[in-house]
């Protein structure tokens, strides 16, 4: 038996949302959360997982908490 996965797509659907709840664009988060234009885009895509540090960065630059992502994401599961 398998352990659970988090599924990658759901991550990037609440984070491309809250972005543009924010009114960012991807290149404007990018450069809030130091991460590069197109690993956040493969994110937003559901083509990569992002570390936790990249999840923390990514919701600091959205001036949003963790858990509230998670709650966005949990939502979308």
């Amino acid at each position: 038996m398998s352990a659970p996965a988090l599924d990658a797509r759901a991550v990037g659907e609440a984070i491309s949302r809250l972005r543009r709840q924010k009114g960012l664009s991807q290149e404007i988060l990018s450069g809030l959360s130091d991460i590069g234009r197109t690993h956040l885009s493969a994110i937003e895509r559901g083509e990569r997982k992002p570390t936790l540090e990249t999840f923390y960065r990514i919701c600091c630059a959205l001036d949003i908490r963790m858990s509230d992502a998670m709650r966005e994401i949990e939502e979308m599961l």
